[in-house]
C-alpha cells in the first residue's frame, strides 16, 4: 500500500530484492469494497497521512527497478483525476498496468482507451462466481494477465485454496493469457501448491500485516524471498 508508512518506497526496493516478478502498488481509497482489514487499514493509514496520486508517483519517480509496477485501485479516483491525465501519470511513474476491481466490462472503453495509449495493461479480475461465458469474455479482454480470485471473500489471508483451481481451469479454457491467483494466500507452501496450477501467485495482505507491524526492511525481503524459493 503506497504512503502506509514514510518508508514505503524502500519495502518496495525489498520486494525486489527478495525476488518478486511483479509488485502490485495499491493507491489508497476511502471505501476499498474487495479488500479486507489488512488492506483498508493500511489504505486508513495512507489517507491519513495525506497520500494522493500524485504524491505515490512522485516516490516512485525516484525507483530504479526492471520489474513491471502494478496499480490496484478504484475507478473514482482515476474518474476524478481525469482518465488520460491519470493513465499518462502512471505511466510516467514506472507503472506497467492497473487493476480497477469496481470497472465492469461495459464501462471499461474509455478507460481501457486512455490506458492503450498510454501503454498501460488493463487487468481484469475473474471471480468463482462468474459465468464460463462472462470469464471467457474477460481472459480474451484482459491484458497481461488475469487476476483469478480464489474465493468470493475481501483479500486476506486463508487456510485453503479456494477455488483457485476451477477459476484458472475456466479461463484457460478460453485462453492462454497468464493466469495469476489471488486472495487467501499468506503462507510460502501456499503459494507454492497454487503454483503448481496457475502461472503466478499473488501475495498481497500477509505482506502488508508485515509492514503495518513494523517490519524491517531486511525482513521483507526475507518474507518475499521465502515465497520465491518456496514457488521455485
Amino acid at each position: 500500500m503506497a504512503g502506509a508508512t514514510p518508508d514505503w518506497t524502500r519495502h518496495v526496493e525489498a520486494a525486489v530484492l527478495g525476488g518478486a516478478d511483479a509488485i502490485e502498488i495499491g493507491l489508497p481509497f476511502s471505501d476499498p469494497m474487495i479488500d479486507g482489514a489488512v488492506i483498508q487499514e493500511a489504505s486508513q493509514r495512507s489517507l491519513e497521512r495525506g497520500t494522493t496520486l500524485d504524491s505515490v508517483c512522485e516516490e516512485l519517480e525516484s525507483l530504479s527497478t526492471e520489474i513491471p509496477l502494478i496499480a490496484m485501485t478504484y475507478y473514482n479516483l482515476f474518474l476524478h483525476y481525469g482518465l488520460e491525465r491519470a493513465a499518462g501519470r502512471l505511466r510516467r511513474a514506472g507503472f506497467s498496468g492497473a487493476i480497477v476491481p469496481d470497472l465492469p466490462l461495459e464501462e471499461a472503453g474509455e478507460w481501457r482507451q486512455a490506458c492503450d495509449a498510454c501503454d498501460v495493461a488493463t487487468i481484469y479480475l475473474v471471480a468463482p462466481s462468474t459465468p464460463a461465458a462472462r470469464a471467457h469474455e474477460i481472459a480474451t479482454r484482459t491484458q497481461g494477465f488475469v487476476y483469478a480470485a480464489a474465493r468470493m471473500a475481501v483479500t486476506g489471508a486463508a487456510s485453503d485454496e479456494g477455488d483457485g483451481p476451477r477459476v484458472v481451469a475456466t479461463v484457460r479454457q478460453a485462453s492462454d493469457v497468464p493466469v495469476y491467483v489471488g486472495i487467501g494466500i499468506g503462507t510460502p507452501q501456499q503459494a507454492a501448491r497454487a503454483a503448481a496450477y496457475a502461472d503466478g501467485v499473488i501475495v498481497g495482505s500477509a505482506l502488508v500485516k508485515l509492514v503495518l507491524d513494523g517490519a524491517s526492511t531486511a525482513e521483507i525481503e526475507r518474507f518475499v524471498g521465502s515465497f520465491r524459493t518456496a514457488i521455485d
